[in-house]
């Protein structure tokens, strides 16, 4: 069974169509003061895959856990989490004393609930691989880039790949390898959650179209700047792709604003600016690596 919940309803039975397998969902209410009540389908499997992308994560953090404990007490032997965002990732590093390191812990969490954890593009910028954060039995982490690179690769007018820091490298660089377009990245300073300063990188676009790329956009502060600075250097067509449309407090009217003239993201979020749909890729991720078959129980 592909176990989803209403707030990834679409994306979840997209994967259980190409799969072929049974979909179930976990009906939600919750209470005024904020509990959670949970309510599960009839489940037979011994292995069930849990489906659900940890945007806005706190509250889904708790009812993964009610869920993952109630599934094994019905007799679950193999759970699998599929998460198509990955939350607190970013969160990898203690700048001050008391910071809390919030990846490793949320990452351990997950990795004690489920046998499986599969994530799209996670931020993994001070560590090599998804298991030093998750340390699952079998973390896996997938690439959209080919996604990115088939949606671009028959643009007319080929424009500059750019990515607005070094953390955003990783991205741009794999999507720009697989569609042969060339790509540069800048380099940014932060200095609190919602300003930031980015140095456009040393690359001719004057005339020429221009796609920012990174993994994650929030507030869109830092992609906002970029489109600035690139404006500056006379970048014609400036669009905006993104794996991960977190896209919070109007962050898509000011890029709007700044001069993107379109923006598109992955349906790991389920948002309006989604281009790249998952399902193929996810589903071919757990007929594969985890050997799964919808026919057996």
């Amino acid at each position: 069974m592909i176990l989803g919940f209403p707030d990834s309803r679409r994306q979840a039975m997209a994967v259980a169509d190409i799969l072929m397998a049974r979909y179930g969902e976990v009906d939600v209410h919750r209470f005024p003061d904020g509990e959670s009540k949970l309510t599960l389908p009839a489940v037979e499997d011994e292995h069930v895959v849990v489906f659900r992308s940890l945007s806005d994560p706190n509250d889904k953090l708790v009812e993964l856990l009610l869920v993952s404990r109630a599934l094994r007490n019905q007799g679950v032997k193999r759970l699998s989490l599929v998460a198509p965002y990955l939350c607190y990732m970013r969160q990898d590093f203690a700048f001050r004393p008391g910071e809390i390191v919030s990846q490793k812990i949320i990452g351990k969490f997950l990795a004690e609930l489920f046998d499986d954890v599969v994530t799209v593009d996670p931020h993994l910028h001070r560590i090599g691989r998804l298991e030093e954060a998750v340390p699952a039995k079998n973390p896996i982490a997938v690439s959209a880039a080919p996604l990115f690179a088939r949606y671009l690769a028959d643009r007319p007018d080929k424009p500059v790949l750019v990515g607005p820091d070094a953390e955003s490298e990783q991205w741009v660089s794999a999507i720009a390898n697989a569609c042969g377009l060339p790509f540069a990245v800048g380099f940014k300073q932060r200095f609190g959650d919602r300003t930031v300063s980015i140095k456009a990188p040393d690359v001719q676009v004057r005339g020429r179209s221009v796609v920012l790329i990174d993994d994650v956009a929030s507030t869109g502060a830092t992609l906002v700047d970029a489109v600035a600075k690139l404006r500056m250097q006379g970048g014609e067509k400036i669009d905006v792709l993104v794996t991960h449309a977190l896209f919070v407090e109007n962050a898509v009217a000011k890029l709007l604003r700044s001069g993107v003239s379109e923006i598109g993201s992955s349906d790991s979020i389920p948002h309006a600016t989604n281009v790249v749909y998952l399902a193929p890729i996810l589903a071919d991720t757990l007929r594969n690596a985890l050997d799964y078959n919808p026919n057996s129980t």
